[in-house]
């Protein structure tokens, strides 16, 4: 069935409800970035594979909104489809709320599923449509009856994560959740969110791909908490374990029920950003509510000392199978049989060779030539082309092992480069160096930091259409807050010492090349002094940078010594794991450069 006829039954099903708007998001029923095969409704009604987006169908058109790192995949991807292009954050493009609410008249009714909805996201569509008294409909899974083979909902066995990992037990980090909960005075707390569920039972799963997690909720009370969980998924001995530390089991679709049953005497904690608008609306409302951030997220993000000696070792183990592979790329591009696919196969052949290889961290992004504009590009087998010994390869990759998550962007020279290319190469490593070799007083946010890394790209009037950074989970979501690098100036977390951000500034040219530089920094304290405390960076990525697309000319010396450094330390790191010839060549790309 094409997209085109997709749209159409949805629309006939909406007429037959006296539905005028129907919303479908990317999310699954947790507000997960990554989501298992069940829940890729709106993929499979658009056609458009990214991450991220929404799709509104009215009663006679379709369109789908998402972020600057799709604009150029998603405008392909929608060619002959009918669903209109929203490019989100541009000029004269109305975000999903004002948009539905300047389209539908009062009494209109707005549809989706409530349980792919998260409840900040319906609270912003209320608030708008309010005045116009649109009603909304939160129980339509329509995609549902239109999806003939739609597959099963994930229940893969959930796994136990080590002490010797994990750093901290599973009774520990309960009480420390229980010591938020009281200083935000609240008596339970409900959780939908994938990972901090994990991060807080010391358990990993395998029900969305490329992040290590298990579909459930959690409520959990100053002396009990009750796990919402396919239980079938579990083995008797996490059940006994579990049960040990006090935490009992229910079945997943029970928590509806659990919800309801919250006396009216206690006071609910909740984040709208990751519990759906049907679980929401399922808690007693005789209960006091409490709207905040999750306790968990902050505690997640500032990694103990454990994770961060695991951590670094596997990005020694990253660097070497990244290292193995650029040199195998090199060789085997000039013989005229290296495909974006097959080399995307080949890295990761790589990383299963290192100990404790689990899985990529997400989609390899392989974009060879002027595919590398395509920010979030993703090789199909229609797409998909040779390399050949000229121009540059957007390589962007990660992995998760038993010692932690990777996530690292090279831009790799294959052969002959333009002046242009060269320039943007060495502005963007200018940006990416600048950032990682930054120092900041406590208290800074990512939004205050991310103007260093564009700063070289600004003074050539260039610039990237996404983040600078992003929090890495540990051994769970490759993407995690609260912490980023960004110019949204919504976000006010400080960053922390044992935070973990991407830097990772790039530049586009549609139709020519792209060119990213990604590191991993882990943020640390420096200097206290009179003045205050100061704060810095620490780099786990251990890969170097490709030289030959260097113009030394543009970069200062301070952008060189630090460069040097870097690459020693990379040599030092990684040399003992090559063999013979790999040393030889990792030799040659760590050389002292100078001017």
């Amino acid at each position: 069935m094409e997209i085109k006829e997709r749209i159409k039954q949805l629309q006939k099903l909406m007429k037959e409800r006296d539905i005028q708007a129907y919303i479908i998001p990317t999310d699954d029923f947790h507000s997960s970035e990554y989501v298992g095969d069940y829940f890729k409704c709106r993929e499979y009604m658009s056609g458009f594979t990214g991450s991220a987006g929404t799709l509104v169908i009215l009663e006679e058109s379709a369109y789908l909104w998402t972020d600057g790192r799709y604009f150029l995949q998603a405008g392909k991807q929608l060619e002959n489809t009918g669903i209109i292009l929203m490019k989100s954050g541009q000029k004269d493009v109305p975000d999903i709320e004002t948009f539905v609410e300047k389209n539908l008249k009062a009494g209109d009714t707005i549809g989706f599923d409530g349980r792919t909805i998260s409840m900040s996201f319906a609270e912003k569509l209320l608030e708008k449509t309010y005045n116009k008294n649109i009603r909304v409909k939160g129980e339509n899974d329509l995609v549902n009856i239109i999806w003939k083979n739609r597959p099963e909902i994930s229940t893969e066995q959930v796994w136990k994560l080590d002490i010797k990992y994990a750093g901290i037990s599973r009774k520990e980090k309960m009480k420390m959740l229980r010591k938020k909960m009281k200083e935000a005075g609240a008596d339970v707390f409900i959780d939908a969110a994938l990972d901090e569920i994990a991060w807080l039972l010391n358990l990993r799963g395998n029900d969305v791909a490329y992040t290590p997690v298990f579909l459930s909720y959690i409520i959990v009370r100053k002396d009990t908490a009750v796990l919402c969980i396919h239980r079938e998924i579990l083995s008797k001995e996490i059940k006994d374990e579990l049960k040990a530390d006090g935490i009992e089991t229910a079945e997943y679709e029970g928590i509806y029920k659990l919800a309801g049953e919250i006396s009216n005497k206690e006071k609910v904690l909740y984040d709208s950003g990751s519990i759906n608008y049907n679980l929401y609306n399922s808690i007693n409302k005789k209960a006091k509510l409490i709207k905040g951030e999750s306790p968990i997220a902050l505690m997640k993000a500032m990694k103990n000392t454990i994770e961060i000696e695991n951590i670094k070792k596997a990005h020694i183990k990253d660097g070497v199978a990244m290292c193995k592979f650029i040199y195998w790329l090199k060789k085997n591009v000039p013989l005229g049989n290296v495909s974006e696919i097959s080399a995307a196969g080949k890295l990761v052949e790589f990383r299963a060779q290192q100990e404790g290889f689990l899985d990529q961290s997400f989609a390899p992004i392989f974009g060879y030539g002027e595919h590398g504009a395509i920010i979030h590009y993703s090789a199909t087998e229609e797409s998909n082309v040779i390399m050949k010994s000229k121009g540059l390869c957007l390589i962007d990759t990660g992995a998760h092992y038993n010692d932690g998550t990777t996530d690292i962007t090279r831009t790799v020279v294959l052969g002959e480069l333009t002046q242009e290319e060269r320039e943007a190469f060495t502005i963007v490593l200018k940006g990416n160096l600048n950032l990682a070799n930054t120092k900041f007083k406590y208290g800074t946010t990512g939004t205050n930091v991310d103007c260093i890394a564009r700063r070289p790209l600004w003074e050539k009037e260039m610039d990237f259409n996404h983040g600078t950074g992003h929090g890495v989970g540990y051994i769970l979501g490759v993407h995690e807050g609260p912490q980023n690098i960004s110019r949204n100036s919504k976000n006010t977390t400080k960053l922390e010492e044992g935070m973990i951000v991407s830097d990772e500034p790039g530049v586009y040219k549609e139709g020519k090349f792209g060119i990213r530089h990604e590191n991993l920094l882990l943020c640390k304290k420096e200097l206290l002094n009179e003045y205050g405390q100061f704060m810095g960076f620490d780099t786990l990525t251990m890969v170097p940078f490709d030289l030959e697309g260097i113009d030394i000319s543009l970069m200062t010396e301070e952008e060189i010594d630090y460069l040097n450094n870097y690459h020693k330390k990379v040599w030092e790191n990684i040399s003992p794991y090559l063999n013979e010839e790999e040393k030889q060549w990792l030799k040659k790309r760590t050389w002292k450069l100078q001017k």
